[in-house]
């Protein structure tokens, strides 16, 4: 297994994928219900004034079709406040009726019996012109619905100006043309407008949404990335450079237990995934620990105190291990021999943190200033890897003294410290 197949940033889990239509159209869908229902509303509100007008008109239309046009055109609209409610099919109705509309206005002077009725009095279908064109205006494509906001109130003008209409004359038909264009064209703005501005906020959610997936898989990404580098430095790397260097029995038994311990890294961090946030006991991290500094040829004492009680995350788990067991293994390569007195201790529910591990030993010691760049074991394995969880680590030491690494999770100050 390469690093490569641990990091595979394009099936991060839980990422959004992006892309470049709205995901969601919170906005735009809203506007849409609000219109239909809000339009539905509108026409059921002419619809009532305009019945005692549509019943008062029928004795002077031709029969049946006079009500079977007034029934077509109210029922209509009666249905369709009702599919507004059900939030089905609406659109296709308000589609449908805007055209029976436009029909009923070019067939009214077959079906008016007495034009002189319409002399003083307009005709029924006059009141409903605007309801209409709303209608349109919420079915039709923007061009469509502006064809027809000027169609339907132009032919009602020439209706009107005709003898079936009243014979009213060119100018006052002209300015109920006029009235219901105005009308119309308000209530088609104010919808195209809404609806711009909603798809506005949809196209901006997209790319929020979007940017935000970048930003998930980058971080998935580069947490990965350091999983794999400490991974490579604490396990593959050290056990090389220990099999390489090793000639006593004993350096030859901590180079395999160090391989064997590789190998399980390995396999953990490929079944392992970032959302794991299952718990694992403390006791069951101590065990671990304590089974790792039993394997060191070079002994440590050993304390441990109030880790029954205590849980943690699996991620989190894994982090303070390795960060552990890379601090012994950093005291076994750099502190000295066997004669060097080394100890770990393992507490749960400190003041300070709900886990406190402290890695100590009497060697040589090292002055912070002096460890090279390219050295990643403090650096990668116990910083960046605590840091990743949420923990800090804080190294104590100086030449001739010991070292000291304190390990804290959580931290309450994510900023880590070195202390020479």
């Amino acid at each position: 297994m390469s690093a490569s197949d641990l990091v595979r940033p394009g099936t991060v889990p839980g990422a959004p994928r992006e892309t470049s239509k709205p995901r969601n159209p919170l906005s735009r869908a809203r506007i849409e219900r609000i219109a239909d229902r809000t339009v539905a509303a509108f026409g059921v509100v002419f619809g009532l004034q305009t019945i005692p007008t549509a019943i008062a008109q029928q004795h002077v239309l031709v029969q049946p079709w006079g009500l079977v046009m007034t029934a077509v055109i109210f029922g209509g609209i009666v249905v369709t406040v009702l599919l507004a409610i059900l939030q089905r099919w609406v659109k296709g109705a308000m589609a449908v009726l805007a055209v029976l509309y436009l029909v009923a206005i070019v067939t009214w002077p077959f079906v008016v019996s007495d034009p002189a009725a319409f002399t003083a009095d307009k005709p029924w279908i006059w009141f409903l012109c605007n309801v209409f064109t709303a209608f349109a205006a919420v079915a039709y494509p923007l061009w469509l619905a502006v064809v027809y906001t000027l169609i339907a109130p132009i032919a009602y003008g020439v209706i009107r100006a005709l003898p079936a209409g009243g014979g009213v004359g060119a100018e006052l038909a002209g300015l109920d043309a006029v009235y219901a264009i105005i009308l119309g064209g308000a209530i088609l703005a104010i919808i195209a407008m809404m609806r711009q501005a909603s798809s506005g906020v949809d196209v901006a959610q997209s790319q929020a949404l979007a940017r935000y997936a970048t930003a998930v898989r980058q971080h998935a990404t580069e947490v990965e990335r350091v999983q794999v580098d400490a991974i490579v430095h604490d396990s593959v790397l050290t056990t090389l450079l220990s099999a390489a260097s090793a000639r006593s029995p004993e350096q030859k038994e901590l180079a395999a237990t160090m391989a064997a311990d590789a190998i399980g890294h390995l396999h953990a961090a490929e079944a392992s995934t970032p959302e794991d946030q299952s718990l694992v006991g403390l006791d069951r991290l101590t065990e671990r620990l304590v089974t790792a500094a039993n394997a060191f040829s070079s002994p440590f004492a050993i304390e441990v105190q109030d880790v029954e009680v205590h849980s943690l995350p699996v991620n989190v788990a894994e982090a303070v291990y390795s960060a552990s067991v890379q601090a012994m293994v950093n005291s076994m390569q750099h502190a000295g021999g066997p004669e060097v007195a080394r100890s770990i201790s393992i507490r749960g529910g400190s003041p300070a943190a709900t886990v406190h591990i402290v890695v100590r030993d009497e060697g040589r010691g090292f002055s912070a200033d002096e460890v090279p760049a390219e050295r990643l074991g403090l650096r990668v394995s116990i910083r960046d890897r605590l840091a990743k969880v949420g923990g800090r680590a804080r190294i104590e030491s100086e030449p001739g003294n010991g070292t000291t690494v304190v390990i804290l999770w959580p931290s309450s100050d994510r900023e880590q410290e070195v202390v020479e």
